[in-house]
């Protein structure tokens, strides 16, 4: 059986909440421009997801060394149980925020998961887009898994055509001389982040089965970090997801997550059990915040209106403790039943 990965649930914990606090101060006081530290979060945020999204289903499912075959049935029925619940409960209450009639093609879509291969711009709450993205992914991984274990020509062949759509989207789709607000229909196309998700499989692949110091992991997560934050880059933050900067940028997310899946150091005490619930909920964190800003704004604007000054970080601070509350409880006595459910429903071994 696999041991627990609690230093990828430190970064999956640590990235939704560094989008959460984008998202919140983003919204509170205006964009962030490319050389601030959250403006780089806030695109990459995602990127971090998806690689160890598919970091962490190869590990799970990396049946090569136990003579298991891959069960389809079984891969999707959780990745159901563990996606759709919550997504289907983010959209509803998006929908009843949001006091709009929805379009009944794209709630269906949403409904679904049809959007991510359809109309993958079209969501009701704010980074429902990623889920698009991300079962598409799914639909893919067995055959990746399948090119790992057993046609490693395949999986070369694989990460080649995903290396060249990130290329091609990075120099050619994207223009640098409009917002990425503005091409944010081509920035969100799944094919112009399949291969986060293809390189974490491959980082799985690689190096599963090689022990690295505590001291090397470090040091790659280190570079990663460093890399990430120093990297010239300024303006709309356009120019991180173009040009050479798309690669230089893909690269420190990839040694990030490299160095924290190979780094067998959890953290200790009060710190491990804080940063690991925190990346067990980062679900509900990533799908609830906008939910929560929504109905903060309003009071806010309540507030304003019966001329209460309220300093920006109480408007940044209580969102975010909100969020964080409601997402533990959402994740021990939502998220946990419906993962309990999935399980429930396969058959006994």
């Amino acid at each position: 059986m696999n041991s627990r990965l609690y230093t990828l649930d430190y970064l999956r914990g640590l990235s939704a909440f560094g989008i959460m606090v984008y998202h919140f101060l983003y919204w509170l006081q205006g964009p962030f421009s490319a050389n601030q530290f959250l403006g780089r979060v806030g695109v990459y945020g995602v990127a971090l997801f998806y690689v160890l999204s598919g970091l962490t289903l190869y590990h799970v499912y990396d049946y090569a060394n136990i003579g298991h075959e891959f069960s389809w049935s079984t891969f999707f029925k959780k990745r159901f149980y563990r996606i759709f619940p919550l997504l289907w409960l983010a959209t509803i209450c998006a929908i009843i925020l949001s006091r709009k009639q929805p379009n009944p093609l794209d709630l269906l879509l949403n409904l679904t998961g049809m959007f991510g291969f359809i109309r993958w711009d079209v969501t009701f709450t704010t980074g429902a887009w990623s889920i698009g993205n991300e079962l598409v992914f799914y639909t893919v991984f067995p055959l990746i898994l399948y090119a790992c274990i057993r046609r490693h020509l395949l999986l070369v062949a694989l990460v080649l055509s995903a290396a060249a759509l990130h290329h091609y989207f990075g120099f050619h789709v994207l223009d640098t001389n409009n917002t990425l607000a503005d091409q944010w229909h081509d920035y969100v196309n799944p094919l112009n982040q399949i291969f986060f998700f293809i390189a974490g499989c491959v980082i799985g692949f690689l190096t599963k089965q090689h022990n690295l110091s505590n001291a090397l992991s470090a040091s790659i997560l280190f570079i990663g970090l460093a890399i990430f934050v120093i990297t010239p880059a300024v303006g709309n933050n356009i120019c991180l997801v173009t040009g050479w900067n798309r690669w230089i940028f893909t690269t420190a997310c990839l040694l990030i997550c490299l160095g924290a899946y190979k780094l067998k150091a959890p953290l200790p005490g009060k710190l491990h059990s804080a940063l690991k619930l925190l990346g067990e909920s980062s679900y509900s964190v990533y799908l609830l915040h906008g939910l929560v800003f929504s109905v903060w704004a309003f009071l806010l604007n309540r507030l304003s209106q019966l001329g209460f000054e309220i300093h920006i970080w109480v408007k940044a601070i209580v969102p975010i403790t909100l969020t964080l509350i409601l997402s533990y409880f959402v994740y021990t006595y939502f998220e946990i039943f419906f993962m309990k459910m999935g399980k429930s429903s396969l058959p006994s071994k």
